[in-house]
C-alpha cells in the first residue's frame, strides 16, 4: 500500500492548519509555498478535505482555511479517505463485490485482518500528534 502525492499533501496541510490553529486561516497558496508544493494541486487537496468536513474555507481578502475542528478529532484515515477514497490493499477485498476465487482463495481472510490492522492504525493517529514531538512509535502499536 502506498499513498498517493495528494494524501500526503492533506496531511500536510491538516498538520500544517493545526500548528497554526488560533492564528488565522492559511490559504493554499500559503501552505503550499511552505511545503514547496503546487499552488493548484494543494487547493484541489483542500478542496477535498473541506467536502469532507476536515477543514473549514472562508472566502473574501482574509480568507482560506481552517481546521473544521479540533485536531484530537481528525484521524490520518480520515484524511487519506478523504483524498483517497476507501482503502484497500488487495484487490480481493473492495467495494466492488467479491472476486473471481472468492470461493477456493485460502488467503482472503488474512489480508482481511491485515487491512482491518492497517486501518485501525491509521484511525489511531490524531493530526494533533504528528504535531507533537513524540516519536510514532509512542502514538501506536501495531499488533498482527
Amino acid at each position: 500500500m502506498k499513498l498517493s502525492k495528494k494524501a500526503d499533501y492533506g496531511l500536510i496541510a491538516l498538520k500544517h492548519l493545526a500548528m497554526h490553529n488560533g492564528h488565522g486561516s492559511s490559504s493554499a497558496a500559503d501552505i503550499a509555498e511552505v511545503y514547496r508544493i503546487s499552488t493548484p494541486l494543494m487547493a484541489k487537496v483542500l478542496q477535498k478535505l473541506a467536502k469532507a468536513g476536515l477543514v473549514a474555507a472562508r472566502h473574501g481578502s482574509s480568507g482560506g482555511y481552517t481546521l473544521a475542528r479540533a485536531a484530537t478529532d481528525i484521524s490520518a484515515l480520515d484524511a487519506i479517505r478523504a483524498i483517497e477514497g476507501p482503502l484497500f490493499i488487495t484487490s480481493c477485498v473492495t467495494s466492488r463485490g467479491e472476486c473471481d476465487v472468492t470461493t477456493t482463495c485460502s488467503i482472503r481472510e488474512p489480508l482481511r485482518r491485515v487491512n482491518d490492522s492497517i486501518l485501525d492504525v491509521l484511525a489511531k493517529v490524531r493530526i494533533s500528534q504528528m504535531t507533537d514531538d513524540a516519536p510514532l512509535s509512542e502514538v501506536v502499536e501495531l499488533r498482527i
